[in-house]
């Protein structure tokens, strides 16, 4: 059984409980943290963000049998102290044993170290303050295996979304979620998480306006080289999700080291680009039945207004830490408002030691690795979750977030 106590960790090692010294923590943050050592060791980390938003998360590299004890203890201490007032929201894979354990579960899940998409967030706000606004006594649970890029992004949004028409009294409540937010999510979270948050934010600040006009991508600069060879160099190709639905795979480009400052990938006649997008770019190896990510970024199409968008290194999720990509580096998307070809710009063709191999029907650059998310085991950082491209309109982006995110008569502003 799990033990509790308010401002105290609570350490299981083995079946030996150590309680460590009263945590310096004011109100109304409480932690209780299991871990267990050897080399399956599982660790837990339970924090009441507030008194009615508690977070749960567990490591992706949990061994399964620590995580469903750790899930069973978890379980009897929540139903202890809070009987039938909680509502568990599940932001990673949907698992059987969740279900079972808990009997209000909502499964919000969605592939770890990414962002959810733009209306996936509004939903579980809406439904965490329907939760929260029925009984005084209801708190709300979020559950995630993996990242806690995941919680951060959910309590950021909420706290953003609670604002909207939060009292006075709340005061408290919202600078405990921004410090959460700022001490344990940011130092780990993907620049996307963060773009998101921003998004959304905006969005219901009336800072950021719902773009409504058809996008067309045409070119995918990136600005530096990264070194993913062992003379230098790298061998990029590019894959492209709506809706985490693949829609685009572009030939490999071979660049060989020092010979190019710059590479241009160009997409004609122009993409059609619509709702919550997912480019990745991977690298594949030389003589090697292999790829490996050299940066990944997700926007959506409604907070574009520009036709030319640059995003620095800290801006790609993996590139943003990782040495192999220049400092300087950057990724530069050309759109237009339609899909035929935009004149003057010939001064982005790539020099001649540029190569492409437009053979992609090689298994390793068609494969999806987004293809297995939703089933009953979470094995790696790259699946994902499928939904309807076709759910989202070209104009009905603005209405279907309005429709999710309405609250209080508040209406997300168009572009003038």
């Amino acid at each position: 059984m799990v033990f509790f106590q308010q401002r105290r960790d609570y350490v299981l090692e083995g079946s030996t409980r150590v309680i460590p010294s009263v945590q310096p923590h004011p109100l109304p943050i409480r932690n209780m943290s299991v871990s267990r050592t050897m080399e399956d060791s599982c660790e837990l980390d339970l924090v009441y963000v507030t008194e009615r938003i508690i977070a749960v998360s567990f490591p992706s590299t949990a061994n399964e049998e620590n995580f469903r004890s750790n899930l069973r203890e978890v379980a009897q201490m929540l139903k202890s102290k809070h009987g039938g007032n909680y509502l568990l929201f599940n932001l990673s894979e949907r698992r059987p044993d969740i279900t079972k354990l808990h009997a209000k579960v909502l499964e919000f899940g969605w592939p770890d170290l990414h962002t959810p998409a733009l209306e996936k967030i509004c939903s579980i706000c809406k439904a965490m303050d329907t939760w929260l606004n029925a009984d005084p006594h209801n708190v709300v649970v979020l559950h995630n295996k993996g990242n806690r890029g995941r919680i951060g992004v959910v309590i950021a949004a909420y706290m953003h979304y609670s604002n909207i028409s939060a009292s006075a009294d709340q005061a408290l409540d919202r600078f405990a979620m921004k410090r959460f937010y700022e001490d344990k999510i940011v130092p780990i979270g993907q620049p996307s998480q963060r773009r998101y948050v921003h998004y959304f934010s905006g969005l219901l600040s009336g800072s950021i306006k719902m773009n409504n006009k058809p996008l067309f991508l045409h070119h995918v600069i990136m600005h530096g080289i990264p070194n993913f060879e062992s003379k230098g160099g790298c061998r990029p190709f590019l894959r492209i999700y709506q809706a985490m639905q693949p829609v685009y795979t572009s030939g490999i480009y071979n660049i060989p080291g020092d010979s190019q400052t710059s590479v241009c990938i160009t997409i004609e006649p122009g993409l059609l680009l619509k709702g919550d997008i997912l480019l990745k770019c991977y690298h594949k190896k030389f003589r090697s039945p292999a790829r490996d990510v050299i940066f990944r970024v997700q926007f959506h199409t409604c907070a574009i207004h520009d036709l030319g968008v640059v995003f620095g290194k800290e801006d790609l999720d993996d590139a943003f830490k990782d040495d192999r990509f220049p400092e300087y580096g950057k990724v530069e998307f050309v759109f237009s408002y339609g899909p035929e070809k935009i004149h003057g710009m010939e001064h982005l063709e790539n020099g001649p030691s540029v190569s492409v191999d437009y053979n992609t029907s090689d298994p390793l650059i068609r494969w999806d690795s987004y293809d297995n998310f939703g089933g009953h085991r979470e094995d790696g950082m790259e699946e994902g979750n499928k939904q309807n491209p076709n759910s989202q309109s070209i104009g009905g982006v603005s209405g279907g977030l309005e429709d999710q995110c309405s609250r209080s008569g508040t209406r997300w502003p168009s572009q003038s």
